[in-house]
């Protein structure tokens, strides 16, 4: 199963045709900021917007410890370290994305505050109460074992740490395929808001927030689908790790949450017991 969702995000010479859509936009691929990686490192929806909303909840400090689980090319995780001065880990189960979030990081001038390991989210390979913070945006989707998921998050945060997670959840009925996540229903495990909440919870997590995304998602997918057929595609865009296919994926996204069967939310979540000093 592991290679078949790595098969999934795997893209050839990936480095290379960022770089090249870095020179198309105009910008010195060795001279990079955060922002100039924003429209195709942010593999998630809404992107950069999103992460600003759940970093808002998840209000991290210089002094914590992040881990991203699921972090792609990291976009995300280097915003977290620029932004907020802290020491950011990702994880993605995808070799070709950790060695892109290696590169993308050194040439942001963020490797001192970044690290990046390739790993599984239900065998994470950290010490027991490391994080004060787990963070994760649209990566549960492709976990089958939710139930050892939300279990190794709640086991690699401190008492009292914190999860913020954006994710994408079943809805009415199976959807449509192919999507972001997923070519076909094989490496798609969804499950409802109401069975997350209580595996969530049974955990010894309790969760403080959660906020539906469906309508902003739907109008911001809306917009940008909405574009004329005769505008060029940009050079950087998340088309770069989706593939030929991408606007049928984004278009099939858009109508399985407009017909409920899928939705979209981002909360978090406290783990209980006392603050360690």
């Amino acid at each position: 199963m592991a290679n078949s969702i790595e098969k999934h995000y795997s893209s050839d010479n990936l480095l290379e045709r960022i770089f090249a859509g870095l020179v198309m936009a105009g910008k010195n691929p060795f001279a990079l900021t955060v922002d100039d990686l924003a429209s195709v490192d942010e593999f998630h929806s809404r992107g950069r917007q999103s992460t600003l909303e759940l970093a808002k909840l998840a209000a991290p400090t210089s002094a914590c410890r992040i881990l991203d689980i699921g972090c792609g090319l990291g976009g995300s995780a280097r915003f977290l370290a620029e932004r907020f001065a802290c020491q950011v880990t990702g994880l993605d189960l995808t070799h070709d994305y950790i060695a892109a979030a290696e590169r993308l990081s050194q040439l942001t001038g963020l490797s001192e505050r970044c690290s990046w390991r390739v790993g599984d989210a239900t065998e994470l390979p950290f010490d027991n109460a490391c994080f004060d913070l787990v963070w994760t945006e649209h990566a549960q989707m492709n976990v089958s074992d939710k139930t050892t998921f939300y279990q190794e998050i709640a086991r690699v945060l401190k008492p009292g740490g914190r999860f913020a997670f954006h994710d994408v959840f079943a809805g009415s009925s199976t959807p449509t395929f192919p999507v972001p996540w997923a070519e076909e229903s094989g490496i798609s495990f969804l499950i409802s808001e109401q069975v997350a909440k209580a595996l969530i919870q049974s955990t010894g997590l309790h969760i403080e927030t959660w906020v539906e995304q469906n309508e902003k998602t739907a109008a911001a997918l809306k917009k940008n689908l909405g574009q004329p057929e005769s505008q060029a595609v940009p050079p950087l865009g998340l088309h770069l790790l989706m593939g030929p296919n991408a606007t049928i994926k984004l278009h099939n996204h858009l109508k399985n949450m407009q017909l409920g069967k899928i939705t979209i939310a981002m909360g978090l979540a406290t783990k209980c017991g006392p603050t360690e000093p």
